[in-house]
């Protein structure tokens, strides 16, 4: 049997902002880059077999922090852009509306710089990827990167093989679902998106009727039999207390020359938790305090987690 982690990026600058943010690159910001360390601490005593990043300066930078803080001999970090968010097109970096007017076309919001909110998988703005699109990434990144372990595991019953993906909101529920669909029995229904940020959501696959450190000989062809269990889904208890530096710092940009903003975890925490899905409020707004009725309240203003 083999664990999988699936790690949300830390808050970049970009998930302070209303705007379409999947290929932009923004980095993480202070606030970001603490919630980072602390998830790195919060994993320090879990000794990775390997770890796999999405090329975003967002996710690389939260998974250099798992890697530092891991023991010796420190997993190998590799990168790769399978792992990358849904690629918004034209709308990187632009405004984004919860609401639209149907009566609208499309072309006109677009004429204006605005851009709607996604509801079905097959949409996608010109230049950019459905959901269905990040699926079949998705489907492409696990057979490189968790396939390989369990199939080795498989052959020379090791145990205690554990990897950590660090991704995206939206491609990690797409990640989860396509480790669980290697399960035939499994429970294909259930949507793992909505994980606030450097959550994690935590599955293990094991061998059907293969027990913990026995051998299994097959061909390289030969598809083998699984069992997929989602055992952790939105932990977060690493960031809980946290508090937003004071001043405007912790949204700003993460600049690791600036020795006056060091990561410091104590104190006070975020007010409340928040509904963590990936087309609502930013849970930024919720640690920094702000009037979640008055954030309720406005459908110009929403923040998109991605």
């Amino acid at each position: 049997m083999i664990t999988v982690t699936f790690i949300r990026h830390g808050e970049s600058t970009d998930n302070l902002r209303s705007v379409w943010a999947g290929w932009a690159d923004a980095p993480l910001s202070n606030h970001g880059m603490n919630q980072a360390r602390a998830l790195g601490q919060s994993l320090s005593s879990i000794r990775l077999t390997a770890i796999y990043a999405s090329t975003l300066k967002r996710a690389f930078t939260t998974a250099q922090a798992v890697h530092d803080a891991q023991p010796s001999p420190q997993p190998p970090l590799t990168a790769s852009p399978l792992l990358r968010e849904q690629h918004f097109g034209i709308a990187e970096g632009n405004p984004w509306a919860l609401h639209a007017d149907e009566n609208v076309p499309v072309e006109d919001y677009y004429a204006q710089g605005v851009f709607p909110v996604l509801y079905e998988r097959h949409e996608k703005f010109p230049g950019g990827e459905s959901l269905d699109d990040v699926g079949k990434r998705a489907d492409q990144a696990i057979e490189e990167f968790v396939i390989p372990h369990i199939r080795l595991a498989a052959r020379t019953g090791t145990q205690g093989v554990h990897i950590a993906l660090v991704s995206h909101g939206l491609c990690i529920g797409e990640l989860v679902a396509a480790v669980i669909r290697k399960d035939t029995s499994g429970d294909h229904t259930r949507d793992y998106r909505g994980l606030l940020n450097t959550a994690w959501t935590r599955v293990t696959i094991g061998v059907k009727g293969l027990k913990e450190g026995d051998v299994l000989d097959f061909a390289d062809e030969d598809a083998i039999p699984l069992v997929v269990k989602v055992t952790e889904f939105n932990r977060h208890e690493h960031i809980d207390n946290i508090k937003r530096q004071k001043g405007g710092i912790g949204s700003a940009a993460f600049d690791p020359k600036q020795q006056d903003i060091r990561a410091f975890f104590g104190g006070g925490g975020v007010h409340k938790p928040v509904e963590a899905l990936e087309h609502s409020e930013s849970n930024a707004a919720d640690e920094v305090g702000l009037d979640q009725n008055c954030i309720a309240g406005s459908s110009s203003t929403n923040i998109l987690k991605l």
